[in-house]
């Protein structure tokens, strides 16, 4: 064999190394995200819980079984002993603690809300599920929480477990409506923007990480079943109101349209300049956000029960 050309056989090997590795560090930090637990918000001088709220929360803290382990959850009162439980489902990399600036326009109408922490997140134990599953897990607490009316708020990863919690319910819940903060159709979407936007190679370690992590989690190369617009569709008539910034980087608003268009109680409230992570940090985007939130949850109240 010519020296030259065992030289490139070489590279050939080099670079299919380089690429199987790749793909499985990009797998590993999806399935890995980065965990917001108390001690991260004491690292950067944010509350870590309910009771470091200005003004200051009372909250109960448990954990519930979920379909594979238990996961940790507050309770926190509300101020309307007449109004629903709001279910708070964080996104990715993200944890209860990032429900708390979220609380404002939620407690004065709600009887109480639940912050929980996904799997792989937080406080819970594993690996994230990537929004294959924990739907399940959002169900299993909603069974804890007795009769009454319910809202499920998510943002990112939580909307679409929400979507798709309340679109298989099967009328178990009273679930009057759910609130969407920047979701999307596909996981790829999101992971892709979040490599690119970190400066980090993408385009084809991500394929492969994905396809290998949707066979590992049972819903297969392409991620079968995982539509979150087909999801909406099976709404019915429970309401879906469906937040969204017009800049987001991460979730196009395009996703948040098709799914808002694709339900059939669904309304899409655009936030003008609004981003990914901002909604809730900038005063500008902030104050619709909330509006629309609050909006949702005082209407629930009064809302009749339409099963999925």
């Amino acid at each position: 064999m010519p020296a030259w050309l065992g030289l490139i056989n070489l590279l050939g090997v080099g670079l299919i190394v380089a690429i199987t590795l790749a793909a499985f560090h990009t797998a590993w930090s999806l399935t890995h995200p980065p965990r917001r637990t108390y001690a991260w918000a004491v690292a950067r001088r944010v509350p870590g819980d309910p009771g470091e709220l200005d003004p200051p929360r009372s909250y109960e803290a448990f954990t519930f079984r979920g379909c594979r382990t238990d996961l940790p959850a507050w309770r926190v009162p509300g101020d309307n002993p007449d109004g629903p439980t709001v279910v708070l489902t964080h996104g990715w990399g993200s944890s209860r603690v990032g429900g708390l600036k979220r609380l404002d326009p939620v407690l004065p109408h709600a009887k109480q809300a639940i912050l929980w922490d996904l799997p792989g997140h937080g406080e819970s134990p594993g690996s994230a599920r990537m929004g294959t599953d924990e739907h399940r897990d959002l169900l299993a607490l909603l069974d804890t929480l007795g009769n009454g009316p319910i809202v499920l708020f998510g943002w990112s990863l939580g909307a679409g477990v929400s979507i798709r919690a309340a679109a298989e319910d099967a009328g178990e819940h009273d679930i009057r409506a759910v609130v969407c903060e920047a979701p999307y159709i596909y996981p790829l979407t999101p992971a892709r923007n979040v490599i690119r936007l970190r400066g980090m190679p993408y385009r084809v370690n991500l394929p492969l990480a994905m396809g290998g992590i949707g066979v590992r989690l049972g819903v297969g190369p392409h991620w079968a079943g995982f539509a979150r617009d087909r999801h909406a569709a099976k709404l019915g008539q429970i309401p879906l109101t469906v937040i969204h910034g017009d800049a987001d980087p991460v979730c196009p608003i395009a996703d948040g349209q098709a799914i808002a268009d694709a339900a059939p109680n669904g309304r899409l409230i655009v936030i003008p300049g609004g981003g990914h992570n901002n909604l809730w940090t900038d005063p500008q985007f902030r104050e619709p956000a909330a509006k629309a939130i609050a909006d949702a949850v005082r209407a629930a109240s009064a809302a009749p029960y339409h099963p999925a």
